[in-house]
């Protein structure tokens, strides 16, 4: 787990280009003792191999697995960018995190970061901050920029017979995975719900909530309320606005009448409506999925991830992977920021499910990439 200090920002910082950074992130590194002066030349072919780029804002340059024995201690030293840098193909950076890091040690650094770095709205907080305070928080999780959801969040076909039984269910996947507590619950149950159309319902309340969240509740029996059909129910625990995207979602469906699209759907397409992703049909075609396991001496650091990545682009086909070692949650294998945050070791085994029109081709050269060593031989 990364932990952060002020000795490891640097504020105010500018640079003509991204090798000028790298170079002056790679003096910060040396001058904490974390690396030998010759890191600072690892780092820069690193850039030249692949972009080290990781979105919304964010670089993480770090050496090469040549130049792993120039560390001397796992760390990283973070360069803010209030003014931006060029780090190609149209990317800017205010926030570079140089990475030091011995064997796979950095893995659990990048997964925590690229969880953190993913919600909408870091890139301009990150700009925008102001110390290095503001910065830690950010890094650390400590701010809150994404409705917490999950599938521990969602009940499907539940047997409820009224809305009360839907309200406290609801209230209660939000009290149990830590957004709430007791008398959130029993504030909710005495709302009044809005009703959303076509049986879909939303219902929320503010007191006693520590972390914003969204639970979804549909219900398996014939329910109505107030002379209105029930089917489903969502429900927000609020402290903040790190709702805002889900409710966006939420009007747009309503607006365009596509109720179904909720309504009928998997935990996993609930999942991605909510977090903005695409949406795929439940397939029942053979052959669609794949399992693979990483050679990669050193797991799907940032380099062979770019190379998965890259190679998944190639096709139409969505395409979503698993790390069936970790939490074998699945996500969109085109994002790098995604699968990093798998937190990929040696040895761990991969499933890819793809859906389109070149779902097999894809899992076929997705599989010769990774047999190949993702570009590490």
């Amino acid at each position: 787990m990364l932990k952060l200090n002020k000795n490891d920002i640097t504020l105010s910082q500018s640079a003509t280009d991204k090798f000028e950074a790298i170079k002056s992130i790679a003096h910060s590194l040396t001058d904490k003792g974390l690396v030998e002066h010759g890191y600072v030349e690892g780092m820069l072919n690193r850039e030249n191999q692949n972009s080290t780029f990781l979105g919304n804002g964010i670089a993480i340059p770090h050496g090469t697995t040549d130049t792993r024995s120039m560390v001397k201690t796992t760390g990283v030293a973070v360069h803010h960018f209030p003014q931006g840098v060029d780090w190609g193909d149209g990317n800017t950076v205010f926030v570079a995190i140089g990475i030091a890091a011995k064997s796979d040690e950095h893995l659990g650094i990048l997964k925590q970061l690229t969880k953190v770095l993913g919600a909408d709205g870091v890139e301009e907080r990150l700009r925008n901050a102001k110390n290095e305070d503001e910065i830690i928080a950010l890094l650390h999780g400590d701010v809150q920029l994404e409705a917490d959801f999950d599938a521990s969040l969602i009940q499907l076909m539940f047997p409820a017979s009224d809305m009360l039984q839907m309200s406290a269910v609801a209230g209660g996947l939000l009290k149990n995975t830590g957004c709430a507590d007791n008398e959130f619950v029993a504030d909710l149950v005495t709302k009044q719900p809005t009703h959303l159309g076509n049986g879909l319902w939303l219902i929320g309340s503010d007191k006693h909530v520590t972390r914003t969240g969204v639970s979804f509740v549909s219900t398996a029996n014939d329910c109505e309320y107030e002379g209105q059909k029930v089917r489903a129910l969502v429900a927000f625990a609020a402290c903040n606005n790190a709702h805002q995207s889900i409710l966006k979602t939420l009007s747009n469906i309503v607006f365009n009448n596509e109720h179904g699209k909720l309504l009928d759907a998997s935990v996993e397409q609930i999942l991605a409506l909510f977090k903005g992703e695409e949406v795929t049909a439940a397939s029942s075609e053979e052959g669609n999925t794949a399992v693979f396991k990483i050679k990669n001496s050193h797991g799907l650091h940032a380099r062979p991830g770019a190379m998965l990545v890259a190679e998944a682009k190639k096709f139409e086909s969505t395409i979503r992977v698993a790390n069936l070692d970790g939490d074998g949650k699945a996500v969109n294998a085109k994002s790098l920021m995604k699968v990093i945050a798998l937190g990929v070791k040696h040895g761990h085994q991969l499933q890819f499910t793809a859906e389109g029109p070149d779902a097999p081709q894809a899992l076929e050269s997705i599989g010769n990439a990774i047999a190949s060593g993702l570009g590490e031989g």
